[in-house]
């Protein structure tokens, strides 16, 4: 029994120092913190001032629309790269290094996804405020504005896990990187992200309609505006830990043949 104990306050202990490890590598390596801080503000400012005139009368009407989009489409972006994080580690031999050394297994993977968090939370705030600069002030209270952030963290933490399957499959860290921006643009533009889907032609509508990121988006819409759970918001978060569910053993499966 005493055995069992202690492995696993190791593999909680070595989890948080592989995070941590994460954590100090990001920070000595600031062009990892792009997505997440220069994208949200480069996409608010040029699509809120190139195009909020001409889809909502004025920068200011647009934003209840682009914000919530932004963050989404922020957020797409900062899971995706941690798969682009995990195949480099990969390819510069530093897993093989950890299996030499007495810690758990997993911990290496779990501290990926784990410090991955910070980028969700600097992606949001950096969305939110950026757009609260630019003049969008939430309908609700801060309460809500804090469930709808931690509603994306929560669904963009869940995706990480499915980029960091797809780096650990790939051959490159290139294909990766390619395959995450196809799918962050593919999913985020195709979607109602920056403009109302009723302005589409039907077969569009269709598409966008059947889109998980619409369904992201029109939950975190609805609690920025109205304060409320919708089903949506339902639907998103039941989506979020049946993809954790799925990937997450699929992706820690992958991670042992590597290694």
């Amino acid at each position: 029994m005493m055995d069992v104990r202690v492995q696993k306050t190791n593999v909680f202990t070595n989890t948080a120092t592989m995070a941590y490890r994460n954590l100090l590598k990001t920070i000595h390596n600031p062009e990892q913190f792009m997505d997440v801080i220069i994208q949200p503000v480069m996409f608010m400012l040029m699509f809120g001032y190139l195009f909020g005139g001409a889809i909502a009368g004025d920068v200011k009407g647009y934003l209840p629309t682009i914000v919530p989009g932004v963050l989404i489409q922020t957020l797409l972006s900062a899971a995706a790269g941690s798969g682009t994080q995990i195949r480099d580690d990969l390819d510069s031999g530093v897993f093989d290094r950890f299996k030499s050394l007495p810690i758990a297994h997993i911990a290496p993977l779990a501290g990926q996804l784990f410090a991955d968090i910070l980028r969700l939370l600097i992606a949001t705030a950096v969305s939110l405020l950026t757009g609260f600069i630019m003049g969008w002030r939430p309908t609700v209270g801060f309460g809500w504005v804090l469930a709808a952030a931690l509603l994306a963290i929560f669904l963009g933490w869940a995706l990480s896990w499915v980029f960091a399957l797809f780096g650990l499959l790939a051959k490159s860290s290139t294909m990766v990187q390619s395959f995450s921006m196809i799918t962050m643009m593919v999913l985020s533009f195709m979607s109602s992200a920056f403009v109302p889907v009723k302005t589409m032609p039907k077969i569009m509508q269709n598409i966008v309609n059947i889109n998980p990121v619409t369904y992201v988006i029109k939950a975190t819409r609805t609690m920025l505006e109205h304060g409320e759970w919708s089903q949506q918001a339902w639907i998103v978060l039941g989506a979020g830990v049946l993809i954790v569910a799925v990937f997450a053993p699929l992706t820690v499966l992958a991670y042992n043949k590597k290694n």
